[in-house]
């Protein structure tokens, strides 16, 4: 092969040149990418260079000597920075490889047409080389790549933290310039959502709580139409700026409800300024959360009581105390009992009727149950004044027991009391 190369050298040379002019013309005019990226003479100075180091590597390998790689390395780790796309540059390079052996038999066959046999056996250590040129483009492109969406995380993550926390890192960008690097309006409609880190699913398939703590999800796909949503992962659960555009705040629930997670959600705000308040705003929404059963995503606006209690934990184990101190100083089946009839004669919006269907017994023993309350609290369900105490004391003993894991869950549904009269 050195031999044959030697001898056809000089119009081998030409017709490189030639179709570097050729391929350089082709890629331009079929490939935007590599035209926006680059100009023609630039480009074909780049292909005419690669065109003579694919012979050059032909030559070493007939010689049993390695094939440079260095500058295919280079050029990958290049052409990933400009942000050109790996299919663009492969496409490249498999053309070249193709027209480089056309042209290498149409010298071989000008010079001596004899010497085309000689020149077939050689086809294979071409592809070789031609291989592992590609290959070492591919694997720095991969690496650089790789290397550079870690950066763009990080840097996403440090402009999230600066609108989430609203504190801006020293010689950072302020809310207003982190916003815009981020892609988002200087005024519009935004919301931030906080997911539980001890969620069971997952919003991503490679980032869900737990899987990558201190690390940054850019934007996940959401379903067509639905609201953009940049999530910050962190070990205490993920966080997500939300974008609504013309979308209601409703739209949020309905995008993570299938997720099957625990999140609250903050009241709209229109700068990216109020974005740090949103936040604080959607971790008191999360505490008013279901830990299990129907929807669990609470919208803060729509629970503004047991966030009250939430925000103030000092004032709330007071409420407790005072208000169903006397119901928390039973025994444990008691308490249990005549919480959770408290707590569904609430969410039954003080029907009689309906907690009992919900409870699978007799609606006297709903009454006999409340008015055991009433007793031991000293507060009656007739006074709206009394009703709000023992609605927020009620919330701030749920709100303990799903912080501290603690003994109190709703009852399971009793069965179906006999019809025969209530039962106590």
């Amino acid at each position: 092969m050195e031999r044959i190369i030697e001898e056809i050298r000089e119009d081998l040379s030409r017709r490189i040149a030639v179709a570097a002019d050729r391929l350089a013309d082709r890629t331009l005019a079929e490939d935007p990418a590599y035209a926006a990226l680059l100009g023609r003479a630039e480009l074909r100075a780049r292909i005419h260079h690669n065109l003579r180091q694919a012979v050059e590597g032909l030559v070493r390998s007939s010689r049993g000597l390695p094939v440079e790689l260095a500058d295919a390395r280079a050029t990958g780790t290049l052409r990933a920075e400009q942000g050109l796309p790996l299919a663009s540059l492969l496409r490249t390079y498999r053309r070249g490889g193709r027209l480089l052996w056309q042209i290498l038999t149409e010298a071989v066959a000008s010079h001596d047409r004899a010497a085309l046999p000689r020149l077939l056996p050689d086809a294979t250590m071409l592809w070789d080389v031609l291989d592992q040129t590609t290959d070492a483009v591919c694997e720095s492109y991969r690496r650089t790549e790789a290397v550079r969406s870690d950066r763009d995380r990080e840097r996403r993550a440090a402009l999230l933290d600066i609108l989430l926390d609203g504190a801006p890192a020293a010689r950072g960008p302020a809310a207003p310039q982190a916003a815009t690097q981020l892609g988002l309006p200087e005024r519009g409609r935004f919301a931030v959502v906080a997911v539980a880190a001890d969620t069971g699913g997952s919003l991503g398939a490679a980032d869900g709580p737990g899987a990558g703590a201190q690390r940054a999800q850019a934007q996940r796909p959401g379903p067509a139409g639905a609201p953009r949503v940049l999530w910050r992962i962190r070990a205490d659960g993920e966080t997500g700026l939300v974008e609504l555009g013309h979308h209601p705040l409703e739209s949020v629930t309905e995008l993570l409800a299938p997720l099957g997670v625990r999140a609250g959600v903050s009241p709209v705000v229109e700068t990216p300024a109020e974005l740090a308040g949103a936040r604080r705003l959607a971790a008191l929404a999360l505490r008013t959360a279901p830990e299990s059963g129907g929807p669990r995503t609470a919208l803060l606006d729509e629970g503004l009581p047991g966030a009250l209690v939430a925000a103030e934990a000092e004032l709330a184990g007071r409420l407790r105390q005072v208000v169903l101190g006397p119901v928390l100083a039973l025994p444990a089946p008691d308490r249990r009992l005549l919480l959770t009839t408290l707590g569904t004669w609430l969410a039954c919006q003080g029907s009689t009727t309906y907690a009992a269907q919900r409870l699978y017994c007799h609606r006297n023993t709903v009454s006999n149950r409340l008015r055991r309350i009433e007793q031991l609290t000293g507060r009656s369900l007739a006074d709206p004044r009394h009703v709000v105490e023992l609605a927020l004391a009620h919330a701030a003993v749920a709100q303990r027991a799903a912080g501290e894991q603690g003994s109190f869950r709703p009852d399971p549904p009793e069965r179906p009391a006999r019809r025969d009269g209530p039962t106590p």
